[in-house]
Parts: C-alpha cells; structure tokens; sequence
C-alpha cells in the first residue's frame, strides 16, 4: 500500500494540537502520546463542506491511535459529533491499512456541558462509539496495555 497522503501532517507528540486544545489533555497524559495529526485540516481540501473529526493521536502506553474531538457539550450538537466519527471513519479508509484502525474516539468539552452523564445523548453516543469524558481528557480514559480491534457488534 503506498504511503497515504495523510503522512505529511502527523507531527511529533502534541504539535499538531492547538494550543487552546492541549489545555483539555491532562498534564499527565500529555506526553504519554508519541505523534499527532490535525484530521480537520489534513482533510479541509478534500473534504471542504463535510463533517470532519478534529485529531487522531499515537498513543504510547496502548500503542493505539485514538481520536478527540474538542466540542460545545450540548445535547443539541451530539448529532454533529456522531456524524463527524461516521465521516472520519469513511475518510479514512484510503488512508489507513486493512489491520489498523482507531482504538477510541474522545469527545472532550471545549466550553460549558450541557447534559448529564447518564442522559440518553451520552448513551446515544456510547451506543455510537465516542466516549463522552467532559471537560479533560485523564489517563483513566485512555486505553490500557496493547490496544484491540474493536468488537463487531451483533443485530438481532
């Protein structure tokens, strides 16, 4: 598979953050993340108009890649973030081999949360696949030791 055009943006550790977006990583777990890539404005021209995740992150301890999303926390803006996973996923699959994938999608608060945790919107995104974690993304969020392909889920 040749090298996906996505390459040229990952940075080394947080440097594809913004600086207003790295305050909601705790201190601790903020070099526990090898490199970094600004989904949002790695796929801006390809994908203009479209819904678009924020950032993919290396994850050391996991060796896992996990996305965040820095959000308004309001019950009216979990459709958007549903929908930014699902165009995430779609987007990525030229870029991404077969056996990789992201291990964990974070939704963190930029601002106020307006819901509460156990609210059917925070269930709704569960049942989605993104993690709501508040306003700071904490080591007990992250994966734990090597991280596994995600389970597919049965209908019926």
């Amino acid at each position: 598979m040749p090298k996906s055009a996505l390459h040229q943006f990952i940075c080394d550790g947080l440097s594809a953050v913004k600086d207003s977006h790295k305050k909601l990583l705790h201190d601790a777990v903020r070099t526990s993340f090898t490199d970094s890539l600004d989904l949002d404005a790695a796929l801006r021209a390809a994908h203009g108009q479209a819904n678009r995740w924020d950032y993919l992150l290396g994850h050391r301890t996991s060796n896992a890649v996990v996305g965040l999303e820095p959000h308004t926390a309001s019950t009216g803006e979990v459709g958007t973030v549903i929908a930014k996973r699902k165009a995430a996923i779609e987007q990525l699959k030229k870029h991404l081999k077969p056996s990789s994938y992201v291990a964990e999608w974070f939704w963190v608060a930029s601002g106020r949360v307006d819901f509460v945790p156990f609210d059917r919107h925070v269930l709704r995104l569960e049942q989605a696949g993104i993690r709501f974690v508040g306003k700071m993304l904490r080591e007990e969020h992250l994966p734990k030791g090597r991280a596994r392909p995600p389970r597919k889920r049965r209908r019926g």
